[in-house]
């Protein structure tokens, strides 16, 4: 095996661990919205627009995370992001305000988030393949994001059951850490040749000039809103009426495995077929 394969098929593995650890905390939050609530004597749209808040700062600031990683290259900012993710879960098991909340599980995670998630990670592996293979090499990270929801989700509601869920998001905190050396050992620094003249500006008003960027923002849109929207209140939904908090749980996870399947044969017929019929 080649020097390149060889650093390709770790900057998969390490990518793919990021992804499914982040992926995996994150998808959790839902579990701890009713205990949270109940605690400490809130109304659930306080924890709700904390994550709301979260999800709009992910969004927003992955474009910029990406141009930081185009300059100073990914391991930098998966490092970065993962540190506020990290103090975010932190502070998040130590909130006992609405502003707390929102400042850590919102603020600090989603800028967090946009560090160490798709638009950075998937970028590294886009650079590091060659062509032919890239999509199904996203494909595979991707496909770790969705792994890690379904095997981290039972064992953040068994933390939450044994911990309560303050110590638990503590030790979640201490999980989050682990992306720090993880990312560090990512080897993406871009050379020259790679980094583009466009700035972060001129990329965004290309990209806005060109319609198929649209369609894929909506598209994300929708997708983003649905799988939140259930993540966030499915659990709190299930309890009240009267079913175990597992049950909340399992289905969660339920997604996630199903997606594992789904996310991965997306990635094998995207270096096969049409790319837009495929997400048609």
């Amino acid at each position: 095996m080649d020097a390149l394969r060889r650093h390709s098929l770790l900057l998969i593995v390490l990518g793919s661990l990021v992804i499914s650890l982040a992926m995996g905390l994150r998808h959790g939050f839902g579990l701890f919205m009713e205990p949270m609530s109940s605690d400490l004597g809130w109304g659930r749209e306080v924890f709700a627009f904390a994550l709301a808040l979260q999800n709009l700062l992910w969004g927003l600031s992955q474009p910029f995370a990406g141009a930081l990683a185009d300059r100073f290259g990914a391991a930098r900012v998966v490092v970065v992001g993962a540190v506020l993710y990290t103090i975010g879960l932190l502070f998040m098991g130590l909130s006992e305000s609405a502003l707390g909340m929102s400042l850590s599980a919102g603020l600090l995670i989603g800028l967090g988030l946009s560090g160490c998630t798709f638009s950075v990670i998937l970028g590294a592996v886009g650079r590091a393949v060659a062509p032919e293979k890239r999509s199904m090499a996203m494909g595979i990270v991707s496909a770790a994001g969705s792994f890690g929801q379904f095997a981290m989700l039972p064992g953040t509601l068994s933390l939450l059951g044994w911990l309560g869920w303050s110590a638990a998001l503590l030790a979640m905190g201490a999980l989050a850490a682990l992306m720090v050396p993880l990312g560090a050992m990512i080897k993406d620094r871009p050379s020259a040749r790679q980094v583009s003249d466009l700035s972060l500006r001129d990329a965004l008003d290309e990209a806005a000039g060109h319609r198929g960027f649209w369609l894929l923002c909506l598209g994300f849109f929708v997708c983003g809103f649905q799988v939140v929207f259930i993540a966030v209140h499915l659990p709190g939904y299930l309890f009240d009426q009267g079913l175990a908090v597992q049950v909340g749980s399992t289905t969660l996870a339920l997604v996630g495995l199903f997606n594992i399947f789904g996310t991965y044969a997306a990635g094998w017929l995207g270096g096969i077929y049409s790319k837009p019929r495929i997400l048609s």
